[in-house]
């Protein structure tokens, strides 16, 4: 299967695409996945036993998985990404690819992303949901605020996109959750040594985890739905 196929810069254009400049630039587009990929995805995504996101790593994934990651990393789709957000070249710039199993409910605070990072995407994986809006991606106009939406929030769903360029108003987050939510997010980053911090830092975070994995399910597990941090 040809890496086209997996994610084509041209399903960005479906009439349903949301892109907005204000109050940040952000694009949320459905449907950018072929449905006679979804067992080949599932079957190749890694079956990570720690909650929250870790740096790529080919030998943890299966084939389908690494071409769609392939896919999102390529100079063409960073272009047709930056093109919606009126980001130059975005090509140019370092990308840290970092993938999320299963979430525990201190992650999905109030946040804009670290200055490190120009623009962000997510695409996910999950084959349901439930009737919930726990976990579910919103944008946001204030820091303090998860019911402050842009517009309406984004479920986890297989083939759901969104890609944001980061701004110091770019707020962002979900409701606490706990259980299975399946993303692949790359991040263009402003250097090549901030790529390299972040992922020798993500290696430590994974590394914690697989021993105190308990500790972390507990941290944070009653903050508030409107918790935040700043970047």
């Amino acid at each position: 299967m040809s890496a086209a196929v997996l994610l084509d810069p041209a399903r960005l254009d479906r009439p349903d695409t949301t892109v907005q400049q204000q109050p940040f630039p952000f694009m949320v587009a459905h449907g950018q996945l072929p449905d006679e990929v979804r067992s080949d995805l599932d079957r190749d995504f890694p079956r990570y036993a720690s909650a929250g996101f870790f740096p790529y790593d080919p030998s943890d994934c299966g084939p389908s998985v690494n071409a769609l990651i392939e896919d999102m990393t390529t100079p063409a789709f960073a272009s047709a990404v930056g093109q919606r957000l009126g980001i130059d070249n975005l090509g140019q710039y370092p990308t840290l690819v970092t993938l999320c199993r299963l979430l525990n409910k201190r992650h999905g605070t109030i946040h804009t992303d670290s200055k490190s990072k120009v623009a962000t995407a997510l695409i996910y994986l999950n084959a349901q949901w439930p009737d919930t809006s726990d976990g579910c991606l919103r944008f946001l106009h204030r820091i303090d605020d998860i019911d402050s939406m842009v517009t309406a929030e984004l479920t986890p769903l297989y083939g759901e996109f969104a890609v944001f360029k980061r701004c110091e108003n770019s707020f962002h987050g979900h409701l606490p959750y706990e259980g299975e939510r399946r993303v692949i997010q790359v991040a263009w980053l402003t250097s090549e040594e901030e790529k390299l911090r972040k992922t020798k830092r993500g290696k430590f975070s994974r590394a914690f985890k697989k021993l105190f994995g308990r500790l972390d399910t507990k941290l944070g597990a009653g903050r508030d739905r409107s918790a935040s941090h700043p970047d």
